[in-house]
């Protein structure tokens, strides 16, 4: 266990974490993580969409009927879904880390992220939490972000800092996500922690709110998980004065540093996407609803057209305005325009000049890449987050499982 200062989810005051290894990744790399709060605290989360959804998301959004929360436990290397046991597992680990803690069951919420289909060993799991438990410290933090890790290139952590009255709230976050990403309701695995104090009805349109402007803006590879979900616990240590409305300038604060975390680990999910060389952010303007641009922007952000001509350097702007026009949105072809990485490439119905692409073409040798598509047709506009579509995405889903 490291000795690292207080970060990520472990950041606001009361919370604690740890992280370590119980054998479920063969290589003997971390794979458990426990998040604690050293009193009660309010939560609220968000799950997966997906029909087939796996145990710890089902106990977990049980458990969200609890007044109170006090821990997350974390596996990874195997999603325990349409597994032997699966629930009676699921249910075992939040059982045994509600123990170490010491709480109810129901305060606790459980995820797991990996192998789907394969039996959990969940043996291994619950000695896991019995020997990491003792560890738990604000120091924690950067062990239960390595630990839920998967194949996530670096771990993903988060934080900020705000006023409310005169007291020093902050909010932390953690974030585990490199494949399998297109969530229609949070991302793989997030969680955010705050020690502002917080009703849980406001705090449930909170998390909507946040989780619509971050994580239900990004895409990697189209898939939507059976494990995603985004969990908020918030623990009133900071001794702020309650928010108990969804109005007002101590909630605008709140809300502000809540979603800054989740955008930051939104981002960062999308830069370490599997095989992944560039980072792509897709702006739409001049919409007519805000619904509208960000629908015309993920129709974007997921082609798999766009996705491989930015991997090979290739300003294809004819497939960008065919996905913008299948998104399912009326607009003018005439109106448009469309910039790459800043430069004009397409207005009025016809490119800008014979020239443009030698313009294009240096700047999409960069890491960051931006398009940017205005309609023409109103005042609303939406962003959203992508990257390309490499080689070494089939390769490393090829060989997942071997």
């Amino acid at each position: 266990m490291s000795n690292a200062k207080r970060s990520g989810v472990t950041a606001p005051k009361g919370f604690m974490a740890a992280g370590g290894a119980c054998g479920v990744k063969p290589d003997g790399s971390f794979d458990l993580a426990l998040i604690a709060s050293d009193r009660p605290a309010v939560a609220w989360g968000v799950f997966t969409k997906n029909v087939v959804k796996g145990a710890p998301v089902i106990v977990s959004k049980e458990n969200l009927r609890s007044k109170t929360s006090r821990v997350i436990v974390v596996n990874s290397g195997n999603a325990n879904v349409l597994a032997e046991n699966d629930y009676k597992n699921a249910k075992a680990m939040a059982q045994t880390a509600a123990e170490f803690v010491g709480c109810a069951p129901r305060e606790a919420f459980v995820a797991s992220t990996g192998v789907i289909g394969q039996p959990l060993p969940i043996e291994k799991v619950l000695k896991g939490i019995e020997t990491i438990a003792p560890y738990l410290r604000p120091s924690g933090g950067k062990d239960a972000a390595k630990a839920i890790m998967t194949t996530d290139l670096a771990a993903k952590e988060a934080q900020a800092e705000l006023k409310i009255g005169s007291k020093d709230v902050l909010v932390g976050g953690v974030a585990k996500g490199s494949g399998m990403i297109h969530p229609s309701m949070a991302t793989m695995l997030a969680f955010v922690t705050t020690d502002a104090a917080i009703s849980r009805p406001v705090l449930k349109k909170l998390v909507k709110e946040a989780n619509e402007a971050s994580f239900n803006r990004i895409t990697v590879d189209g898939d939507t998980s059976t494990s995603d979900m985004l969990l908020v616990m918030a623990n009133g240590a900071s001794g702020a004065e309650l928010i108990d409305k969804p109005s007002g300038q101590r909630y605008a604060k709140l809300l502000s540093a809540v979603t800054s975390v989740c955008v930051d680990l939104a981002r960062k999910v999308v830069k370490d996407g599997e095989g992944a060389t560039k980072f792509v952010s897709v702006k739409v303007t001049s919409a007519k609803t805000e619904k509208a641009a960000k629908s015309v922007a993920m129709s974007i952000a997921r082609s798999s057209l766009v996705k491989t001509a930015l991997f090979g350097e290739d300003a294809n702007w004819g497939r960008i305005l065919c996905a913008a026009g299948y998104a399912g949105v009326n607009f003018d072809p005439s109106k448009i325009s469309l910039n790459i990485c800043g430069k004009p490439v397409f207005q009025n119905g016809k490119l800008v000049s014979a020239d443009w692409e030698k313009k294009v073409a240096p700047l999409l040798k960069k890491r960051d890449v931006e398009i940017s598509l205005d309609l023409g047709g109103g005042n609303a506009s939406a962003e959203v987050w992508t990257c390309d579509l490499s080689h070494d995405y089939i390769r490393i889903n090829t060989e997942y499982r071997n």
